[in-house]
């Protein structure tokens, strides 16, 4: 069975990570095929929004460590980055549901949708720092906008996972409910959306966004250049090391 579940009804496309025994964490044919996808919807008339979900234990531990060191997102083209520019540049409304871990991009993916429900047991965190390396997908601009520059600070420079009720107060989400319920509620609001015309829809997500499209490119820009470089340090090594190790790092060195 395939790791990406794809499936379009009633003008919603829902994908869903279904890579449960390895937490959903991201390989990077994961990566490609969300792209894929997400490409096809932008262009497909008879799709109007999609809706991104896991399973109600987890949403996504980010990236596959063993697939992420083999396979490294090291130019513009990788699926990862496809991924990211798909995201943050979809053009139709999109709806996340999010129970359990969303680690990494399992919850920087987030602030490019539209709409996000999180099960009561939802955990977010950005450990960029921890692994050597600097955030992605335009966080460390949308993060401060959204949270504020301290709680970001909390968040991104001490990698610390906050849970639903603060990712609820800061404006991440829009609902807490129970965790069987979140996929529900996901696909609920998404038929709604589907059900409005579509123009209408597209045109006032652009003007919403339109006005920092260009910065959150540029940033994204620039952190994937910070990030490609960082991978190849002592830091990031020493950090993927100790991952694989299951070991704590010692960053004493670096």
């Amino acid at each position: 069975m395939s790791d990406i579940l794809q499936h379009t009804e009633a003008g919603v496309m829902t994908l869903t990570l279904n890579r449960v025994d390895k937490k959903n964490s991201l390989t990077v044919a994961m990566y490609a095929a969300l792209a894929d996808a997400l490409e096809q919807a932008a262009e497909d008339i008879a799709v109007r929004a999609v809706v991104l979900q896991g399973h109600a234990a987890v949403f996504s531990a980010g990236n596959d460590i063993g697939d992420f060191l083999n396979n490294p997102p090291t130019t513009s083209t990788s699926p990862v980055h496809r991924f990211l520019q798909a995201i943050s540049g979809f053009p139709k409304p999109l709806v996340a549901a999010v129970c359990g871990p969303a680690v990494g991009v399992g919850t920087t993916m987030l602030f490019h949708c539209d709409l996000v429900y999180a099960g009561d047991n939802a955990a977010f965190s950005m450990p960029f720092v921890n692994l050597g390396l600097c955030p992605e997908a335009a966080s460390s601009l949308l993060v401060p906008q959204m949270m504020g520059y301290h709680r970001a600070a909390e968040a991104l420079l001490l990698g610390e996972p906050f849970m639903a009720e603060a990712a609820l107060e800061v404006g991440l989400v829009n609902r807490i409910v129970p965790p069987t319920e979140a996929n529900g509620v996901a696909q609920t609001q998404a038929r709604k959306l589907a059900a409005k015309p579509l123009g209408s829809l597209v045109q006032t997500k652009r003007l919403m966004k339109m006005g920092q499209a260009a910065a959150v490119r540029q940033q994204m820009a620039e952190e994937g250049a910070q990030f490609a470089r960082m991978l190849t340090e002592p830091a990031a090594r020493e950090a993927f090391s100790a991952f694989m190790e299951k070991r704590r790092p010692d960053f004493s060195a670096q």
